[in-house]
């Protein structure tokens, strides 16, 4: 049976994840990187695509699930007829080679246990060769090797091209079991200590999670979120994955399935303020320096997405031997949006590294030189219809945000020249581009008669985008045309008290078929826009009510089902859980903490000795 994708835990070593299903089975993996191939996929087809499960013999899913404190460390719980056994899973800090660690106690009684590792490199394509060597299970594959070991040794055999071992154990009896990856043509690395490595890990998170400034309500579900971004974090480079799956569906049964194991620029100035607001300098400056990285270069070449390392080619195809979740497919590697134009990417940029100065980060010589370029490329682009920011598969348009986003990189200009006037730039340019936008909207991409923006120039349709336009100082908020978007947005594009992004009904805007979920990062933008409206008591309602949409172990998806009460698309959201702490640092900014880090010092350069 089909797991829900509420259904799974996170862990992660800030290279790449591994989903944990509530019955025991890890079943989704990529290696050695999040944009690698998988060798458990049974998330996208079923056991035979690859997978590693390990829970008592005859048993279903566990009786409970918990992190550990402030950690990526998950313990199982299954309460068996003869006992109670703990299965503690988390991926060590990287040194040289992935691994992951499953530990298994025997809290209670005895408890006969049940493991099957079933390897399938390249998205659940390859059955390796097995082999033993000096106490290990050892798997080879083309580029790929895998060694398993046990701590004590547990017998194990093969059986349908799957490594089985069955073992009991009693109250304080443990078995840790070790996963290893490395290239197939290098020596097995060296060997980790489970024990030491899971204390290691606890410490480590523990000295990261006191960095959090916010201590408000609802800071579980806040530290929650920003551990969840951290460990969506690629380490090397700084860059923020939007998610660490492929194709996990927006409708169960449909074919909006994408592959999300990229950095998007959409999430650059949300992700930026969340994380200097929370306290997490180090972080804001990795990412900032990664924005740099990746956007350098001609600015009529910007993406809207690039590699964990700022690579640019990210071409699509699709995998069919995987029937897709639920047999959502096709089931699809790479995105075809990355050569997409979307022109509120440059303001999102320019937005970010003017968030980053204002924060205090240690400057770069060449960030504002980079601002004025891309700045002069959008003046001569911003009059053209693009793709808009939810990468409509339709005809170019001129999307309301999209202009929107122009008016913010010119207006950001205009207020560091004014704020830094040493610096080189024509000021007036700027300002007169910024008068021309905003000019141009208000009369182009406003309804007078409905009292609402659209989604854009001469459209009907609405878009939760617009929610947007008061948060980036477009108008103030109570202007009447902001406060009828909102009052527009949540009535036409509301559902149960959360928000779509856009219609997907009738007249197709993305050109896809098929519908979606509600957004529920849209559905943050909506609390954020009652609360800045004056609306608190009913933003702080909507607050409450996503909350309750995470599940156990306080994770989110892109999207949520209301009428199937379930969540939908790639798990876990970075963009949903980005929106959880601007959010909760809305409606509850007052209580926060003095900083733990001093902000002029900070440069992505600057490292602490945790995996989080």
């Amino acid at each position: 049976m089909t797991q829900r994708i509420e259904d799974y835990a996170l862990i992660g070593d800030l290279q790449t994840a591994a989903l944990v299903g509530i019955n025991g089975s890890i079943d989704w993996l990529c290696l050695p990187r999040f944009d690698s191939a998988a060798c458990f996929a049974a998330l996208l087809g079923d056991e035979d695509n690859g997978h590693w499960r390990i829970a008592p013999k005859g048993a279903g899913n566990c009786t409970s699930r918990s992190y550990v404190g402030e950690s990526l460390v998950l313990e199982s719980v299954w309460e068996t007829r003869t006992g109670t056994v703990r299965v503690t899973d988390f991926m060590p800090q990287r040194d040289v080679a992935p691994d992951i660690v499953r530990i298994v106690e025997c809290v209670s009684g005895s408890v006969e246990m049940s493991a099957t590792l079933r390897l399938r490199f390249d998205f659940g394509s390859i059955v390796p060769w097995m082999r033993r060597s000096d106490g290990h299970r050892v798997a080879v594959a083309g580029p790929d090797s895998v060694w398993l070991r046990s701590e004590p040794k547990v017998k194990t055999w093969g059986q349908q091209y799957s490594t089985i071992s069955s073992f009991t154990v009693s109250e304080g009896e443990k078995v840790a079991f070790v996963l290893t990856w490395h290239p197939s043509h290098e020596p097995r690395p060296p060997l980790v200590d489970p024990y030491e490595e899971l204390a290691n890990s606890l410490e480590d998170w523990e000295k990261w999670a006191v960095h959090c400034r916010y201590q408000g309500p609802h800071r579980a579900a806040v530290m929650r979120s920003l551990i969840t971004l951290k460990a969506l974090t690629y380490a090397p480079t700084g860059g923020i994955v939007a998610a660490p799956t492929t194709s996990l569906p927006e409708e169960l049964g449909g074919v909006r399935n994408w592959d999300y194991r990229y950095c998007w620029l959409r999430d650059s100035t949300l992700a930026l303020g969340a994380l200097v607001s929370a306290g997490y300098l180090q972080e804001a400056a990795a990412w900032r320096d990664w924005l740099l990285r990746a956007v350098a270069g001609d600015p009529a070449d910007l993406q809207i997405m690039y590699g964990l390392g700022g690579e640019r080619r990210l071409p699509e195809y699709e995998l069919p031997w995987l029937k897709g979740y639920a047999n959502s497919a096709p089931v699809r590697i790479g995105n075809d949006a990355v050569s997409q134009l979307q022109l509120d990417v440059y303001g999102e940029v320019i937005d970010s590294l003017h968030v980053a100065m204002n924060a205090g980060l240690a400057s770069k010589p060449h960030a504002w030189n980079l601002q004025l370029t891309l700045l002069g490329f959008l003046e001569s682009k911003w009059r053209e219809p693009d793709e808009g920011l939810w990468e409509v598969r339709g005809p170019r348009r001129h999307f309301v945000h999209s202009k929107v986003m122009a008016w913010v990189a010119a207006d950001r200009a205009v207020r560091t020249l004014e704020a830094h006037p040493s610096l080189n730039g024509d000021v007036s340019r700027w300002r007169a581009m910024r008068d021309e936008v905003h000019k141009e909207v208000c009369e182009k991409g406003y309804d007078p008669v409905r009292n609402t923006f659209t989604q854009s120039y001469g459209s009907q349709e609405l878009d939760a985008a617009t929610l947007l336009i008061p948060r980036v100082g477009f108008l103030p908020p109570d202007d009447p045309r902001v406060v009828g978007t909102v009052d527009a947005v949540r009535a036409e594009l509301g559902h149960e008290g959360l928000l779509n992004r856009y219609s997907t009904q009738g007249k197709k805007t993305d050109g896809l078929p098929g519908n979606e979920g509600t957004f529920l990062a849209c559905s943050f933008w909506l609390a954020d826009a009652l609360h800045a409206t004056g609306r608190t008591d009913e933003a702080r309602e909507l607050f409450e009510q996503l909350l309750e949409l995470r599940n156990d172990v306080g994770l989110l998806s892109e999207e949520y089902d209301p009428a199937a009460k379930r969540q939908l698309g790639n798990f876990p959201q970075a963009f949903s859980h980005i929106g959880l702490v601007v959010t909760a640092l809305g409606l509850y900014g007052e209580n926060l903490a003095e900083p733990t880090e001093s902000a002029e010092t900070m440069d992505s350069s600057d490292t602490l000795d945790t995996t989080g």
